[in-house]
């Protein structure tokens, strides 16, 4: 079995989490929860999660395609419940790429199958919250 990852109560509402390859990360309330506002939210680490695994996915089809990209990022939005508990309803991610001579239809081929066959954390969060995509091209200079 696997190491366990570990989430350690700091004081406050502030927790140090471990994951079980041995990286950690701080994680804090909201001042308006009685946090200090000193971190990231625990929600907020579900879509950057969402958004670094289909990153990654999406960089590594690409290699594999030999498309010469220079730079790519995702903008995630998303919408929460209203009600406890307040899982994400809609989950919107646009992919940002810049490269030379991107081919969009490589590009939209990768984004695809992350989103929709490799992302583990998309299918994750896809299992309560209705997930799009979409993305764009530019050329590097």
């Amino acid at each position: 079995m696997s190491k366990a990852a570990r989430v350690k109560w700091a004081g406050d509402l502030t927790f140090v989490g471990e994951s079980p390859s041995g990286h950690a990360v701080v994680m804090d309330g909201g001042a308006a929860n009685g946090g200090r506002d000193h971190a990231i939210r625990p929600m907020e680490m579900l879509i950057l999660g969402m958004g670094g695994c289909s990153s990654i996915d999406v960089v590594m089809i690409l290699k594999k395609a030999r498309q010469k990209l220079v730079d790519c990022y995702v903008d995630i939005d998303s919408e929460r419940a209203d009600e406890h508990p307040k899982v994400f309803k809609k989950i919107h991610a646009h992919f940002v790429l810049t490269g030379h001579d991107l081919d969009p239809a490589h590009v939209e081929r990768a984004v695809k199958l992350s989103m929709e066959k490799y992302c583990s954390a998309s299918a994750q969060l896809g299992a309560l919250a209705e997930i799009t995509w979409d993305y764009e091209c530019h050329p590097a200079e």
